[in-house]
């Protein structure tokens, strides 16, 4: 009873637009630690004793915000359902999280621990080296780049289909990008795998989020880049971080150069405006000097 109501509860945030995607693994490991009591019905006791067994204060707090919007929207319906209170774990702090942006050495460390993932005869360590690499080249969300079909990898680059603002985009590869993904798809079609996914599991099937993220963890701790479970550190997201702040740093001109090129920037990301790509943006050494060097031209009169 508890699964059907989960299904219905992502269908409905789905068909508003919701992506859904992160609650629906925690959902699904709530129902499954719930179900293994042979309870039907949400208990406030249950909810909170898989709340608090999260490594983290905000990993608890997440989990009990999760289950408890579905357990208000259950119990509208069945007043047996209980709804747990909302400040049992504080409240988590709202500052946005500082991401991490990629050298060049440790996107090698993390290549290189993808290649130690499996046997030779596994296509895991494969599949994982391709994957990170494109999320790296391209600073595609983790979901396009699950998402993508055999039909999508096209000669003129990657059609991203239907994606976050429901809109479509043409993705251009670099040569090297492309000389990389065609030899990964040459690898996988030898493996024939049953869906048409690009990136797929050892069963063949798509590769699902969590299986990613997870997998991604292990690598960036395999690579001295995360310290263990509740430990704050590297994420998959990051790498999308890191495309947008490395491809800044390579623009050199004027302010209008650099104003077309966030346009550019803007659109290759998918983003809707362009302030939504200054979100992906962090300072770093190289940015600093460029605006310390820009100030510097300004003061003395010149044009930046």
């Amino acid at each position: 009873m508890l699964s059907d109501a989960v299904h219905r509860h992502l269908e409905l945030y789905r068909s508003m637009g919701f992506q859904y995607r992160v609650q629906e693994y925690l959902l699904l490991s709530f129902v499954a630690f719930a179900e293994s009591r042979s309870e039907s019905f949400l208990q406030t006791a249950t909810v909170l004793e898989w709340a608090a067994s999260a490594p983290s204060l905000r990993q608890r707090y997440n989990r009990l915000l999760v289950v408890r919007r579905l357990a208000c929207a259950l119990h509208a319906e069945e007043e047996r359902h209980q709804v747990p209170p909302a400040d049992v774990f504080g409240r988590a702090p709202q500052r946005r999280r500082t991401c991490h942006i990629f050298t060049e050495e440790e996107l090698a460390c993390l290549l290189q621990a993808a290649t130690h993932l499996s046997a030779k005869r596994s296509m895991q360590a494969v599949t994982f080296t391709a994957f990170v690499s494109l999320l790296a080249a391209t600073g595609l969300r983790v979901s396009e780049a699950l998402h993508l079909q055999l039909a999508d990898v096209t000669e003129d680059g990657l059609v991203i289909r239907a994606t976050k603002f429901q809109k479509s985009r043409l993705v251009p590869l670099h040569e090297t990008v492309r000389q990389g993904l065609q030899q990964y798809l040459m690898a996988r079609n030898r493996s024939k795998p049953v869906s048409s996914a690009v990136f797929v599991s050892k069963r063949g099937a798509a590769l699902p989020y969590s299986t990613v993220n997870q997998t991604f963890l292990s690598l960036a701790r395999s690579a001295g880049l995360r310290g263990g479970p509740g430990q704050r550190g590297c994420r998959l997201h990051d790498l999308r971080h890191t495309f947008a702040v490395r491809s800044l740093e390579q623009c050199t001109g004027d302010r209008q150069t650099v104003a077309r090129h966030m346009a550019a920037l803007s659109t290759y990301l998918g983003h809707a405006h362009v302030s939504d790509t200054y979100w992906y943006l962090q300072a770093t050494s190289k940015l600093l000097g460029d605006v310390a060097e820009a100030a510097e031209t300004l003061h003395r009169g010149g044009q930046r």
